[in-house]
């Protein structure tokens, strides 16, 4: 059986990664008003979520698309999206 270790035991919990970089991207603007944030920080992170899932599962599809918890359609969707694998 696989013990599962709490993120706050192996450092800073992701929130809090998260929080730190936009307050820091926020910081940089100099009075600017951002715009499509929301797209801008899922770009930066959709992709590298479902490359490390695509890596723990040895690029099973199936297997990550459960881990993700979304069905194998739309997973293969958001990995041509990010170019992470070639349409066939």
């Amino acid at each position: 059986m696989t013990k599962i270790v709490s993120q706050k035991s192996k450092g800073k919990p992701l929130s809090e990664q998260v929080r730190k970089a936009m307050k820091k991207y926020f910081s940089t603007l100099e009075g600017s008003n951002p715009a499509n944030v929301y797209e801008m920080v899922m770009a930066e992170v959709e992709p590298e979520l479902l490359k490390a899932v695509m890596r723990h599962t040895n690029e099973n599809q199936s297997k990550s698309a459960d881990i993700l918890g979304m069905n194998r359609a739309t997973l293969r969707k958001k990995l041509h999206r990010y170019n992470i694998i070639e349409k066939s």
